[in-house]
């Protein structure tokens, strides 16, 4: 049944030519029993062929509504002229009116609309009804008029629908464009952000190596173990500062530069903290804990650990509601670092975190994807089963090539 409602969709000139036919049958019918009728004087031909045009006039309405509206009103004319009185036929001068209301040009509108309000008054005048009193007429008339306007109405209020449901998938589809145009602009701007953070980190660790060698430079003959500890800090240092350099080409735009001069010493793991700590204080209750040994991380993982957990402490601040206690724990693994901040409130709306803010207002999770991303870590973020939300991170320590 769906597929033949698909296809008559598809083919609709196919459906008004069916109508068109049981319509000329009809027409047939009625002009054959109006010839036999006493006291008839029209042409039997000329009704067969007036019925026979706005049968036509009702298959194509759809393909050529405002040509057929000109043939339909044709045809009225040469049925006036002709004595041709109304048959079953005429039912097309009321579709034909729905069908330019509906569809048609604005011109053909309301010429169908005037051609209907007066087609019950020259058929009154052309074919007045027997043994009726004027008061009678005029009521047949308006009668007949009735239908006319209420098909050019039910036209044009259907136009106006399509028009309205037209402009609300546009503007939809704008919408649409418009979110995916601010996440770009999101991500762009978390991007020169972290690319920002991480040519402070690698700058760092250069001037490191600048002040080694010098050091080294300058003891090399009088105190080489100590010559040998800086050689060693150096290729530590720069093969750190080599891989967070090759982090940073993927994100760094052409021609980005410093907005400051000085450099912004950067938060790490140890700094963790002191953000749990100043969290309390702004009362929200925060359980930290460390699991696994602490040890050196390269700058990268450092810096994106402690500002996932700043966002995540941030969310549940803005999202979680009063009363709300959070947790954070670090676990040390032998090739990297977990993460995981929960909370037991309300939780996000789930906007902000399908897809990393999909409708363009979840910067924040988009920026913790991004940090992820960066170090080649993975990121999960979503509503706990019993409440709340949860936060969950491993960060690789050794680099991502």
């Amino acid at each position: 049944m769906q597929r033949l409602y698909d296809f008559l969709r598809r083919h609709p000139t196919w459906v008004d030519a069916s109508w068109a036919v049981v319509l000329l049958g009809m027409s047939c019918v009625s002009v054959v029993h109006l010839a036999r009728a006493p006291g008839h004087h029209g042409s039997l031909a000329a009704a067969l062929a007036v019925s026979a045009v706005l049968c036509v006039v009702v298959a194509l309405r759809r393909r050529l509504p405002e040509p057929m509206l000109m043939l339909a009103a044709a045809a009225g004319l040469a049925q006036t002229v002709l004595d041709v009185e109304p048959t079953v036929a005429d039912f097309a001068l009321l579709v034909i009116s729905f069908t330019v209301a509906a569809t048609g040009a604005r011109w053909a509108s309301r010429f169908a609309l005037t051609a209907g309000l007066a087609a019950a008054t020259l058929a009154q005048l052309r074919w007045p009804a027997e043994h009726a009193s004027l008061l009678g007429r005029v009521g047949i008339t308006v009668f007949q008029t009735v239908p006319f306007a209420l098909a050019w109405v039910l036209g044009d209020s259907m136009r106006t629908r399509r028009a309205y449901f037209a402009q609300l998938e546009e503007r939809a589809a704008r919408l649409e464009k418009e979110r995916e145009a601010q996440a770009k602009v999101a991500v762009a701007a978390e991007r020169a952000r972290i690319a920002r953070e991480l040519h402070d980190v690698v700058a760092h660790n250069v001037s490191v190596m600048v002040v080694q060698a010098d050091g080294a430079a300058y003891v090399l003959d009088s105190a080489p173990d100590q010559a040998r500890n800086a050689l060693e800090t150096i290729s530590s240092t720069g093969r750190q500062a080599l891989a967070e350099m090759r982090r940073l080409l993927g994100v760094l735009r052409t021609g980005e530069h410093r907005e400051s001069g000085e450099y912004v010493p950067q938060p790490d793991v140890e700094q963790i903290d002191d953000l749990v700590q100043q969290c309390r204080s702004a009362g929200l209750p925060v359980d930290f804990k460390v699991e696994g040994t602490p040890r050196p991380l390269p700058s990268g993982v450092e810096l994106t650990a402690y500002r996932i957990v700043q966002e995540a402490l941030t969310n549940t601040r803005k999202h979680g509601g009063p009363n709300t206690g959070a947790s954070v724990r670090l676990v040390y693994f032998d090739d990297g670092l977990g993460l995981l901040v929960e909370d037991d409130g309300k939780g996000a709306p789930h906007e902000l975190y399908e897809d990393g803010g999909a409708d363009g207002r979840g910067h924040g999770l988009i920026g913790m994807r991004e940090r992820v991303g960066m170090v080649g870590g993975t990121l999960d973020a979503g509503p706990r089963p019993g409440g709340g939300f949860r936060i969950s991170a491993l960060l690789p320590l050794k680099p991502a090539h």
